[in-house]
């Protein structure tokens, strides 16, 4: 499944954290906006990982999740290109 995680963090702190976590997931495609190719167990895992992380009072995070027909049919405008699900996985 493919998501596209977006945030607003407020906090230097916690944004530097929350992007070297998002890292372990995927990969950064803007500068907060990151597309993560995930199996439902690690989505779960991005989910409780990002709450720990952030203050749901002044921070924002949205997860955006699509089929993969859906991410099949991204366009790209411009630099950059389509994430990709590696051949390799590191645990």
């Amino acid at each position: 499944m493919l998501i596209v995680v977006s945030y607003d963090v407020t906090d230097d702190r916690r944004r530097t954290k929350l992007a070297h976590a998002l890292k372990d997931f995927g990969a950064r495609v803007q500068y907060s906006v990151f597309e993560c190719l995930l199996e439902p167990d690690q989505v779960e895992r991005l989910h409780l990982r990002i709450e720990r992380l952030i203050s749901p009072e002044e921070d924002s995070v949205r997860l955006y999740r699509f089929c993969a027909d859906c991410g099949s049919q991204t366009e790209i405008l411009g630099l950059g290109k389509l994430s990709e699900d590696p051949d390799v996985y590191v645990l």
